[in-house]
């Protein structure tokens, strides 16, 4: 059984983490740290990282990017592989990370989704048939109303994913409301939409002549980021340090 430590566990994808973990016999939620212990863990928690003596095998980290130097220095301490969930992270941060790679096993991923991990594959296969055939590449993304960032990193990664099999001959375009010119071919369009309650849904496009491929991903709960992290931690547990991916775990 992998022994795992959810960093963030009182928000709520900790919540929803804590759920998952319960109902998979191969995972056990040992312990959380949190700067609030809202006392309805079923497990110990933590509001310093330095004050767990739990034994574990492995940390899941959904929380915020002013908590990620911290759970690095406790990972590294510890000697502890890492799934490293939060977003935001700064550029000091992800140096950081990489430099602690070196002494411990760290996982990141822009979305831990298996589904679109997978996806990021497939956009790649596509672009080096089609993109050479002369189709243009969009991509859409939708979500919630109070989401801050557009377009989103999943939405990013995607676009990175189509590039690296294009050998980075391609350019990213945000908006085109002051423009007055033809499209390029060498551009992949990137738009995003904010609206209700939507959890996520992203479009790739490839527009040819006379015919349109769409391949989509659509997220009906924050329930498959979770599933994504626990899956990660099992494959990460015992792992020699080092950088990984959600690429890694898919295979």
């Amino acid at each position: 059984m992998t022994k795992v430590i959810l960093n963030g566990c009182s928000g709520f994808m900790g919540r929803v983490l804590t759920d998952v973990i319960a109902e998979d016999p191969a995972v056990e939620a040992v312990a959380g740290i949190d700067v609030v212990d809202r006392g309805d863990r079923p497990y110990p928690v933590f509001t310093n990282p330095a004050d767990c003596d739990v034994e574990a095998d492995v940390i899941i980290d959904f929380s915020n990017y002013k908590a990620a130097d911290g759970i690095l220095e406790f990972a590294k301490e510890r000697n502890l592989p890492l799934v490293l969930c939060t977003t935001g992270l700064t550029e000091e941060q992800l140096q950081k990370m990489r430099d602690y790679s070196k002494e411990v096993a760290i996982l990141r991923s822009a979305n831990m989704s298996l589904g679109i991990n997978l996806l990021m594959k497939l956009v790649q296969e596509a672009a080096r048939v089609l993109a050479e055939a002369g189709f243009d590449m969009e991509i859409v993304e939708q979500h919630h109303n109070r989401k801050l960032d557009a377009p989103s990193g999943t939405a990013l990664a995607l676009a990175d994913s189509i590039n690296e099999a294009m050998d980075q001959a391609y350019t990213y375009v945000f908006d085109r409301s002051q423009r007055h010119e033809k499209r390029d071919a060498k551009e992949i369009g990137i738009s995003a939409v904010r609206g209700g309650s939507i959890v996520g849904v992203h479009d790739v496009i490839y527009a040819g002549t006379d015919e349109v491929i769409e391949l989509r991903h659509t997220a009906y709960s924050r329930a498959i980021f979770a599933k994504g992290a626990v899956s990660a931690a099992k494959y990460l547990a015992g792992k020699p340090a080092g950088m990984y991916d959600m690429a890694d775990v898919i295979g």
